[in-house]
């Protein structure tokens, strides 16, 4: 009986997917969207929900978070949880993992290290799209060789999303020129991208901020914290900064071995841009994104990605420290400097408390047990970490 009712769903779900393809020319997508913790109104997020579907007939969207008050808009499923961001993050968690939904939109999420967004802007100068990688989550501890890894990455984003010889900039940042020599030799060996030209007389893969006005490039290459910032800048700067009005918010998760597709939008969103991310997650979703990803990252190491890595690397570390076992995570602390959170973690490691480096999206983030919290915190801030 149990086979029977499982072909019945294998067949309904077939049918569905070739009715809906009939008639929107899409494959159906089912996101998640955490409503929980923002700074604006719940209604922000239902207009955000009706207009993506209506945007984009095939998407079907489960909310997660307080149940509001009134009718839902025509489709939207919800789910309903304490007005907490924990409590919503542990639902798409298990939604995601249950497979009812196929990725999310969710207003904060700790990612790994390894993992970033690649957000998403409107550049006012002329109205045209730009990636902007990264914006939230941190492909690297250092800045040079999470640029790098950020150049693929949002190149890979940028070519599932329609874009098949994506155009890159660097961002005019410490260390900045030696990542576009590391992409020059990269390009040299076959790597599938251009190097943008900077409006500025010089020229050059180099961008000012008048590049970022125009849109001058495809993907703006950057470190995660001066990202984060500009995508806050260009998102809400039509609103005096109050909240974002515009743009398609902080991009989809990705990094090596990731396969969830996450995407982060803020407190401070408003409708317009979480309407944005939801549709650009579907797109991510429909691509099949992490698929691209090993395909770009692949495309990387052909070209030599690893050797430029390494010809960016600092020394080593003095002391290397080896991770006590593992256990499970479930506090945090923040205020570490990026530059410092490597350090910090092995700091922990020596003193034999089990540590993580993750970057939430209000900053590096160290994750530990709650009950090495505050020895944690008191070893750190004696180092001159905290």
């Amino acid at each position: 009986m149990a086979r029977q009712d499982n072909t019945r769903a294998a067949i309904g779900k077939a049918l569905e997917e070739v009715v809906m393809r009939a008639r929107c020319g899409k494959k159906p997508c089912c996101l998640g969207l955490m409503a929980a913790g923002s700074e604006l109104p719940l209604q922000e997020f239902l207009c955000a929900a009706r207009d993506a579907m209506e945007a984009d007939p095939a998407l079907r969207i489960t909310g997660i978070g307080p149940l509001p008050d009134g009718p839902l808009p025509h489709g939207l499923d919800w789910q309903e949880t304490e007005n907490s961001g924990d409590a919503a993050a542990a639902v798409m968690e298990s939604l995601l993992g249950e497979g009812r939904i196929e990725g999310a939109v969710a207003l904060h999420y700790p990612f790994p290290m390894g993992v970033t967004t690649i957000g998403r802007m409107t550049c006012p100068g002329s109205g045209r799209p730009m990636f902007m990688a990264s914006s939230t989550g941190m492909s690297a501890p250092r800045r040079a060789e999470a640029m790098l890894r950020n150049a693929v990455l949002g190149a890979g984003v940028a070519r599932a999303l329609g874009l098949p010889l994506p155009v890159l900039g660097v961002l005019n940042l410490e260390a900045a020129p030696q990542v576009v020599r590391a992409l020059s030799h990269m390009v040299g060996k076959g790597y599938p991208v251009r190097l943008g030209e900077s409006v500025r007389r010089d020229g050059g893969a180099l961008l000012r901020g008048n590049d970022l006005l125009c849109g001058a490039v495809d993907v703006c290459i950057t470190d995660t914290l001066t990202g984060n910032a500009l995508m806050k800048v260009f998102a809400s700067f039509t609103s005096g900064g109050s909240r974002e009005t515009c743009g398609w918010g902080y991009g989809p998760s990705v990094g090596e071995g990731w396969d969830k597709i996450i995407s982060i939008v803020s407190r401070a969103s408003g409708a317009p841009v979480i309407t944005g991310a939801l549709l650009y997650t579907a797109r991510a979703v429909r691509a099949d994104l992490p698929g691209k990803i090993r395909e770009e990252l692949r495309l990387a190491a052909a070209a030599g990605l690893e050797e430029e890595l390494a010809a960016l690397a600092p020394a080593p570390m003095r002391e290397e420290a080896v991770p006590p076992p593992a256990i499970p995570t479930d506090a945090e602390l923040h205020g570490i400097d990026v530059l410092d959170l490597e350090a910090a973690v092995h700091c922990l490691w020596r003193s034999g408390i089990y540590a993580e480096a993750a970057m939430g999206c209000t900053g590096p983030v160290i994750k530990l047990p709650a009950l090495s919290q505050g020895a944690a915190r008191q070893l750190l801030t004696d180092a001159g970490y905290l």
